[in-house]
């Protein structure tokens, strides 16, 4: 005599007792020697020792229940299954269904235990391990990992990071490119009567769908090899070059589909460190050629070549406004970008030119509409360029719209858009292009 699993509570789960015809109740008897199909009988008729066709009362058996424990002393198997039944049912995390469900135990006594015994206990942990170990092993030869780009963003469809991204679907895993590709065969039909001509018509196009094809599975193992998936993000990691090689990058992309994604980017580490090669040489031989033999005098050399630039540009910026001292204007921008570089920063006021004609001072911006919508360094562009913070809104507002349709945008195009001065076009131009708001076509 042994004990067993028994079935669920629903007693119309449960097939009918074969001495009475009525539906099992736990505990019953189940026959060892008779079966298959399993010779089942209740208490009452086994009991009163049923015999039926070669089914004896003296055979072995087995008694059917759940009334045991398995996993809690305070849990039977009976409930263990009602549990797992229950969150599979009501779903993970809504306990209070699932207690109401099973109608024996609290929502609290099942949240703890089922996180206990199927979530945290680190034998089923170990063994879903091992089968998630086994599944990539299995699968190792042929899947293409996403290494470069673990997680793509999901861009809307048709948008311009969208087609950066070659038309990427991240619940698909897969690209928008030749999707028509299956149209030129949607109206082939291979019928007896066909002529040699047409027949030979019909594999030529079956042909050239078949290479369509491979060409489609090319591209995307490129793109996924070099993780081209999200080009931005290709982008952000390519400025970390010096501008020479950030060049070259961008002449050898093409190479990419010849040499594999590690050659690649050996070939380009290479040609980065040759850059810097190049340039450590070029500043040996200007000490050399200054006499310097030693690394500390080079860097006293270094110290001193920055002071000279520094008094060199001081000289040249006096000289400027020297020749506009009687401009009021022209000497308060000097004064302006003198502070500037005593201070440790950029000149950002411009010095007049020589051009005999005297500049228009920075516009006021007080009490002007919408600049309260500008950032410092807008409001600096608009009191430089004398452009109301209104205008300055629309204009930004139609570059940047054009520039997300179009994907890019040129000066000309920008100069189309905006009707006023070509001068203040290219300023404001340059300055949406400096600080990311647009991009160059």
């Amino acid at each position: 005599m042994r004990f067993t699993f028994g079935f669920a509570d629903d007693p119309f789960d449960k097939p009918p007792c074969r001495g009475c015809s009525s539906y099992l109740t736990e505990p019953y008897v189940k026959c060892a020697e008779c079966g298959p199909p399993p010779f089942l009988l209740c208490l009452q008729c086994f009991t009163r020792g049923f015999e039926y066709k070669k089914h004896q009362s003296d055979h072995t058996y087995e008694i059917m229940t759940s009334d045991f424990p398995v996993l809690d002393p305070n849990w039977t198997a009976q409930e263990e299954m009602a549990l797992l039944e229950a969150v599979m049912d009501c779903g993970f995390g809504n306990w209070q269904d699932v207690a109401n469900q099973m109608c024996t135990k609290s929502k609290e006594e099942c949240e703890k235990h089922y996180m206990k015994h199927f979530i945290n206990n680190p034998l089923f942990a170990s063994t879903l391990l091992n089968l998630k170990q086994a599944e990539e092993a299995q699968h190792n030869e042929t899947a293409i990992p996403f290494h470069p780009a673990d997680d793509p963003p999901r861009p809307t469809f048709d948008s311009l990071l969208s087609r950066d991204m070659a038309g990427y679907m991240p619940a698909r895993a897969d690209f928008e490119f030749d999707n028509y590709a299956e149209w030129d065969l949607r109206d082939i039909d291979f019928v007896e009567d066909d002529s040699d001509i047409l027949h030979a018509l019909k594999i030529a196009v079956v042909d050239i769908y078949h290479s369509r094809l491979k060409e489609r599975q090319r591209r995307k193992k490129i793109i996924r090899d070099h993780g081209l998936i999200n080009l931005r993000k290709f982008q952000i990691l390519e400025r970390r070059y010096p501008k020479e090689v950030q060049d070259l990058y961008e002449t050898m992309r093409r190479f990419a589909r010849i040499l594999g994604p590690v050659e690649h980017d050996k070939f380009i580490e290479s040609h980065a460190l040759e850059f810097e090669l190049r340039r450590e040489i070029k500043r040996l031989q200007e000490y050399r050629a200054a006499g310097i033999t030693n690394f500390c005098s080079a860097r006293t050399y270094d110290h001193l070549k920055k002071t000279r630039d520094e008094e060199r540009l001081k000289r040249t910026m006096l000289s400027e406004v020297l020749q506009y001292i009687q401009d009021s204007s022209a000497c308060q921008q000097w004064l302006s970008r003198q502070a500037d570089i005593d201070s440790g920063l950029s000149p950002t006021v411009p010095v007049p030119s020589n051009s005999g004609r005297r500049s228009a001072p920075p516009l006021n911006l007080t009490g002007l509409p919408g600049t309260e919508k500008l950032n410092e360094k807008e409001k600096e562009l608009c009191q430089m360029v004398r452009l109301v913070p209104g205008a300055y809104l629309e204009y930004k507002a139609a570059l940047v719209n054009e520039c997300n349709k179009q994907g890019g945008l040129r000066l000309a195009q920008a100069r189309a858009l905006i009707k006023i001065d070509v001068n203040k076009t290219r300023k404001i131009y340059d300055f949406l292009i400096r600080e990311g708001y647009i991009t160059k076509a």
